[in-house]
């Protein structure tokens, strides 16, 4: 009689079940722990592509989110410089300017007053919320020119080299964008002393850091 035999199977060395599988238990715990860690340290532990979307914005500077209800209904329209972020950033307002204003240098000194109201005055609600700020103080008056002074000339109550960066950023943009200016992209301005006013220009670099690049200037004779 031919007995066939047969070769044994093989057995489960440890004895427990599924211990082949356990084995490999240790590996996947290493790797799903090191992928946490890497997550941890804001590095990308997967290749797979993800897009979550462009970071949400804490400064908005859109001119959309300015609050234009809270602003008078009529006047001359203008716009001021304000800050936002880093940078200068116009935004729409209306100044007030009386009927019958004598002539065209107490015009530009009515306006240039009307200015300067806007952009020492507290930003609205809508304003704050997409980031503007103003750092040009309460206050402030400007007149026409005096005696000798060129036409165009306003002169502030305060030095306009007393004033911070800033500040003086904003006003020379704000003034030599409108009709307290010639429109020449510069103002000049002086201060209520005898001192000779100066000419200021609003430039790229002064809207982009008014921070850091003070307007330029330069010395103006009488008119």
């Amino acid at each position: 009689m031919n007995i066939r035999r047969t070769a044994p199977r093989p057995t489960n060395t440890s004895g427990i079940p599924g211990a082949r599988g356990a084995r490999r238990l240790p590996g996947l715990l290493a790797v799903t722990t090191l992928g946490v860690l890497l997550a941890g340290c804001g590095i990308r532990a997967t290749e797979v592509p993800t897009d979550f979307g462009p970071a949400p914005s804490r400064v908005r500077c859109s001119q959309a989110e300015t609050d234009g209800a809270a602003q008078p209904a009529r006047g001359l329209p203008v716009r001021v410089f304000l800050l936002c972020g880093s940078s200068l950033t116009a935004v729409d307002r209306t100044v007030r300017v009386p009927e019958g204003a004598a002539d065209s240098g107490q015009r530009r000194a009515l306006v240039a007053q009307g200015l300067l109201d806007q952009l020492s005055a507290p930003p609205t609600p809508a304003e704050k919320e997409a980031g503007y700020t103003t750092n040009v103080r309460g206050g402030m008056t400007v007149s026409g020119p005096r005696s000798g002074d060129p036409e165009d000339t306003l002169r502030l109550s305060s030095a306009p080299g007393s004033l911070t960066s800033y500040a003086l950023a904003q006003i020379v943009c704000t003034f030599s964008d409108s009709a307290a200016a010639e429109g020449d992209g510069s103002v000049v301005l002086g201060d209520r002393d005898d001192g000779p006013p100066r000419r200021y220009r609003c430039t790229d670099e002064v809207r982009a850091r008014p921070g850091g690049t003070e307007p330029p200037s330069t010395a103006v004779t009488g008119g």
